[in-house]
């Protein structure tokens, strides 16, 4: 049986921007909304995708979709837009955390490497920037590892008191680098990376 060459979209509804990536053939294109309303820039922002690379909604084979952490709402956009695709147009659907996103990306770089090389007990965590004074952490250190939604102390008390040493991937506020609220206590991941 022949595999099925088509499109292949990306989203990302967990929280602002919303992301849409595209890809057909050589030609991929990513389109960015900033808002809360989901729901709302879903379809313009990926009829405008689609149009940039030349396809058609009937055109897509495959939904790579973010599953969170994020607002419920958003991710719940996502979910039902893929299970609709998947139910009319037999559309293969997938779907990864952005914890595990980047840890992907980050196992991968140099810098990583050069850390693990030099504590070879050391973890890789991930923070990203939840709500208000709000972050998400996970820590990867084997199979216990789970999320944790903490208040700004909790996260930095957390990684305080972690035993081994720490490389630290993510965003805070606004996608910033979370140099300014870990200062240069920790290794950082390179923005690229993670």
């Amino acid at each position: 049986m022949q595999s099925r060459r088509g499109v292949r979209v990306g989203i990302d509804t967990s929280g602002s921007p919303l992301l849409i990536a595209v890809q057909k053939e050589d030609k991929q294109v990513v389109v960015r909304r900033k808002g809360v309303k989901q729901e709302r820039l879903l379809f313009p922002a990926l009829s405008a995708a689609l149009k940039k690379v030349g396809a058609s909604l009937q055109e897509v084979t495959h939904i790579s979709l973010v599953r969170g952490p994020g607002r419920f709402t958003g991710i719940r956009i996502s979910l039902t837009f893929a299970s609709m695709m998947q139910y009319l147009n037999h559309v293969q659907v997938s779907g990864a955390t952005v914890f595990e996103i980047i840890r992907l990306q980050v196992e991968k770089s140099t810098g990583f490497k050069r850390f693990k090389k030099q504590h070879p007990t050391g973890a890789l965590a991930v923070v990203l920037h939840a709500f208000r004074d709000e972050y998400f952490l996970q820590i990867y250190d084997g199979p216990h590892s789970v999320p944790a939604w903490l208040s700004r102390e909790e996260l930095l008390s957390r990684l305080a008191a972690y035993a081994q040493p720490v490389f630290i991937a993510g965003a805070d506020k606004d996608g910033n680098d979370l140099t300014a609220l870990l200062g240069q206590t920790y290794p950082l991941a390179n923005a690229r990376d993670g």
